[in-house]
């Protein structure tokens, strides 16, 4: 079958795509910039890629009309824009009128369990977006699901941020709510069983695991599995600001991102019992397995997607990367650096291993002021880290830059800065006729930005050449 994947970038969407490709089907990938998907696709037969953006009606032509099965897997964590649930509902709206132009039989629809009766606005979003992809021309099978638990989600990194960096919490009282966490690869299998099923046509199902724990509970567990033993403290008056600047502070979350998380947390997820998991032969796994099956993959460095590499996470960027891959020459600033390169493979390996737990050769607790700095104005840090160890990727989180451009066999790699400035900021690293080139550029906004690029310039001679002679020392 022909099978159309929307969020084809996102944390589900890029973990659902090689299963539906080796079980031979072909797939669409509908992403908004070409630049971020994966690679290997484009050397797959069984993979296309299209650019589409479902907030402008005018680029969904590239659509295929043979599509048998469409997956709707757009959604959106962030709070940033004061009109989100409008976005969400006209994405969907303009999904709904391209699909009923082609031969689709059945859109599959991840949302979310909405059965409390004081739904956060993000799940009440998740609601109405069902509402409007219900169509005559197709039939719609919806899963809802609650907390996701897998390597990279955003769920289980701010768990495991909060467990392994603090002894003892003063938490607030939504720690108590309820929940019903399902296990990442559970999810897929409810996803991938459901192609072609006539069976789950016109109809929705609450997927769940098989616990009602709370947050707290799920916090202790996830402590039990990693060896650790740690003490908590629900109290009843902290605030959602902030709860949301708790979140915030601690864990590698934004604070758009931890303000919605907060929001929704407050709400009860416990779904209601169906036959599904019988009809799709799917066992969902218990808390702490999900968690260990998690670590198995961090341990083994092979972390499929990540809440991190998601827009969502980003400080400034919206999809749009290719708007950012050349780098402006006038009305900027410039540290430039050369070095001899003796060794260009090994040189290579440790650009593409730069940041996260390696750190940036140099200045570290420079770094590290930088990104505390960030934080204590709003922007995301250090604590975003990088998802792979070895690996990079166009639209890869790193620290507080997101990968721009990274092709090994151009030796080159072009970061954008995603930290608060008073302008914008490129990092490139390109070796040339044997020349390792560094060039960090600013292009200020106004005059504070020109202050900023003078007050930080002394310690960019330091730390820009400190780290550009370790690159290249073998």
């Amino acid at each position: 079958m022909k099978i159309l994947v929307t969020g084809a970038t996102g944390y589900i969407g890029k973990r659902l795509i090689p299963l539906l490709s080796n079980s031979e089907h072909h797939v669409v990938c509908a992403v908004r910039d070409k630049l971020r998907a994966d690679k290997s696709y484009i050397e797959d037969d069984t993979i296309d890629v299209i650019e589409a953006d479902f907030l402008k009606p005018e680029t969904l032509h590239s659509i295929p009309k043979d599509i048998d099965i469409a997956f709707y897997l757009i959604h959106s964590m962030s709070n940033s824009s004061t009109d989100f649930e409008a976005l969400e509902e006209r994405c969907a709206i303009n999904f709904k009128q391209q699909l009923e132009k082609t031969n689709v039989k059945q859109v599959i629809y991840l949302s979310g369990i909405t059965n409390d009766d004081n739904l956060s606005k993000h799940l009440q979003s998740r609601k109405n977006v069902e509402s409007r992809l219900a169509s005559d021309h197709y039939a719609l099978t919806v899963f809802k699901a609650g907390i996701i638990v897998g390597s990279g989600s955003s769920s289980f990194e701010i768990i495991r941020d909060l467990v392994e960096k603090l002894p003892f919490m003063i938490a607030p009282k939504w720690l108590d709510t309820k929940t019903q966490p399902l296990g990442v690869r559970n999810v897929l299998s409810f996803l991938h069983n459901s192609v072609g099923r006539k069976e789950v046509y016109n109809q929705s199902y609450d997927v769940f695991g098989p616990e009602v724990l709370t947050y707290k509970d799920m916090l202790l567990q996830f402590a039990e599995v990693r060896g650790l033993k740690r003490y908590i403290l629900t109290v009843p008056v902290m605030t959602p600001k902030l709860s949301s600047y708790w979140l915030y502070f601690v864990t590698s979350t934004s604070y758009k991102l931890a303000s919605s998380l907060v929001e929704s947390m407050g709400v009860q997820i416990v779904g209601k019992p169906s036959h599904i998991n019988r009809l799709l032969d799917v066992d969902p796994m218990d808390y702490k397995t999900a968690v260990a099956l998690a670590f198995e993959k961090i341990e083994q460095n092979s972390i499929i997607s990540s809440w991190k590499d998601s827009m969502v996470s980003s400080g400034r960027l919206r999809n749009q990367l290719h708007k950012y891959i050349n780098v402006p020459k006038y009305g900027c600033f410039k540290d430039y650096k050369e070095r001899q390169v003796t060794d260009a493979p090994k040189t290579i390996d440790k650009i593409w291993s730069i940041g996260g737990t390696n750190g940036w050769y140099y200045g570290t607790i420079l770094w590290k002021i930088r990104g505390y700095i960030d934080k204590l104005f709003g922007g995301i840090g250090l604590r975003r880290g990088r998802t792979s160890p070895t690996d990079l990727d166009v639209g890869d989180a790193l620290d507080f830059w997101r990968v721009i451009f990274a092709d090994k066999t151009q030796q080159k790699l072009l970061l954008y800065a995603e930290m608060r400035l008073p302008g914008e900021a490129w990092l490139e690293f390109k070796i040339e006729d044997g020349i390792l080139k560094q060039t960090a550029t600013f292009r200020p906004r106004g005059l504070w930005g020109r202050l900023y690029w003078y007050s930080v310039f002394p310690f960019h001679g330091f730390i820009f050449n400190g780290m550009i002679n370790k690159l290249v020392d073998v």
